[in-house]
């Protein structure tokens, strides 16, 4: 068994920006050079997370906002917006919720994801970013 670690840098705009990172993902087990195993993909900080979905408008520009939203509104009260004196609260309970990491076996070089699966990260914060996602690799 081997270990291969690669890091993905993704701009964000905030505010529940959903991205599809797949091809990144793919690019990190294809430079890794194993053919079978599997990439655990590790979002670093707390008001982000990865998931799969169907990559597609409706859903990454409408309906996941709107799950989010009835589950932790951003303009609910926050005691760690009290806590901070800022306005991310939603942002924590949200990326909280989603998870920050996912696991993906791969075969023969390819991600074992099915023909609408792509995986995603949402960023909930307030605000642009830079973010990290750590790419682990285990293989042979």
């Amino acid at each position: 068994m081997a270990v291969r670690t690669e890091e993905i840098q993704v701009a964000t705009r905030g505010n529940n920006h959903v991205i599809d990172i797949t091809d990144e993902v793919a690019r990190a087990v294809s430079r890794c050079g194993l053919r079978d195993g599997v990439v655990t993909a590790f979002h670093v900080g707390s008001t982000g997370g990865l998931t799969t979905t169907e990559f597609e408008p409706g859903l990454a520009e409408h309906d996941i906002e709107a799950a989010f939203e009835k589950i932790a509104p951003a303009d609910g009260r926050y005691v760690h917006e009290q806590t901070w004196h800022d306005d991310n609260g939603h942002s924590h309970v949200r990326a909280s919720l989603l998870g920050p990491s996912l696991s993906v076996p791969f075969v023969a070089g390819r991600l074992t994801l099915g023909t609408w699966q792509q995986i995603i990260l949402i960023d909930f914060d307030t605000r642009a970013r830079t973010r990290t996602v750590i790419c682990q690799i285990i293989g042979e």
